[in-house]
């Protein structure tokens, strides 16, 4: 198929529908509305299903049921309102159900702006609601990567029974490249969930129940335990990353989502004048490749983390490193992207 030049949201959104989303619930709200747009009038187009809620608490329990029927089903939303969403989110991740998140993160805290920022970090990768749950995290740095992400995100959704995010931030939702979609998925081919959905019995079977909530404490650890063993899975089989020019390294910058892609223009400059560097970017940000990371301890003097928070990120990469190499930071907040003139400028000093 050819490129077409298309905005970051409807990228995602149109990645969604070729997945084989039919479901969709949203709210607009700054710098992903868009993306609802987009779904409002697709959805009808192929046969789908499209419905604002009131609120973005509303939302997430429209998903919530939907999921529970085991077709695909996805929602998008800006900071503010994923935050809304944190305890519906633990609710889908504790009934074990398959779902997609959309995370476009603006500035805040608070209301803040509505300008690209990655301090939701911890929100997205440390779980934002109450008990102990996951969500699988990925982080795109281009559109093209953005429309791959989502098509991966439902599928892996789908294999591990919990819900997935895509963390982008408002620069890459309102920015315009040209993209390849993939083929529309055979919704035959979509894996079977009638061994738990709530379709419907036929009086043919056992009624289905799902649920997050169990009064006995015994019952529900076992659950626990069964939903963490199910995270070492992922853990195990889901890590994605990219390393750039880290062969003969000497510093290594860790950088994700669009900062892992601005970086890149510095290790080009540092290079021109004999500087080796290169670029570590994590793609999934729950897992994080702490492993992965960890293999350049040796050859490096030091490890720079550049992010778009005052400093969320970094924290996972300090324990990658373990202490062994110093970790240095810099960022931006409130909406600011870094340059690469100040990102080199910041490495030089470091140097």
């Amino acid at each position: 198929m050819e490129k077409v030049l298309v905005r970051g949201a409807e990228a995602i959104a149109e990645a969604a529908i070729r997945a084989g989303c039919r479901l969709y619930f949203g709210y607009p709200i700054t710098p992903q509305s868009e993306l609802t747009e987009y779904m409002a009038k697709r959805m009808p187009e192929v046969e789908g299903v499209f419905l604002q809620g009131e609120s973005e608490v509303a939302v997430v329990n429209m998903v919530y049921g939907a999921a529970i029927t085991g077709k695909r089903v996805m929602t998008s939303t800006s900071s503010p309102g994923f935050s809304l969403m944190q305890e519906g989110i633990s609710y889908i991740a504790g009934a074990e159900l398959p779902c997609v998140f959309v995370n476009v993160v603006r500035g805040g805290p608070g209301l803040g702006d509505i300008q690209p920022a990655q301090s939701d970090y911890f929100q997205a990768t440390k779980g934002g609601g109450h008990g102990d749950y996951r969500l699988i995290v990925y982080s795109p740095e281009s559109l093209q990567e953005a429309v791959e992400l989502t098509m991966h995100a439902f599928n892996v959704a789908d294999r591990y029974r919990n819900p997935t995010l895509l963390l982008t931030d408002g620069l890459l939702g309102q920015m315009m490249e040209p993209v390849r979609f993939p083929e529309f998925v055979d919704l035959d081919t979509l894996p079977n969930h009638s061994n738990w959905a709530l379709n419907g019995t036929a009086m043919s079977r056992k009624a289905h129940r799902v649920s997050s909530f169990d009064l006995d404490p015994v019952s529900l650890e076992q659950k626990n335990m069964s939903i963490q063993a199910k995270y070492k899975e992922v853990i195990n089989n889901e890590i994605l990353y990219e390393e750039y020019q880290l062969d003969d390294a000497e510093v290594v910058i860790v950088a994700y989502g669009t900062m892992g892609r601005i970086v890149k223009s510095v290790v080009k400059q540092a290079r021109e004048k004999g500087i080796k560097v290169g670029v570590f970017r994590p793609i999934s940000l729950w897992p994080f490749p702490y492993i992965q990371l960890a293999r350049w301890i040796d050859q490096a003097s030091f490890f720079f983390c550049v992010e778009m928070s005052a400093g969320q990120f970094v924290e996972d990469v300090k324990l990658a490193v373990e202490g062994r190499k110093p970790v240095e930071y810099y960022g931006r907040m409130a909406g600011i992207i870094p340059t690469p003139g100040e990102i080199y400028a910041k490495l030089m000093e470091l140097i």
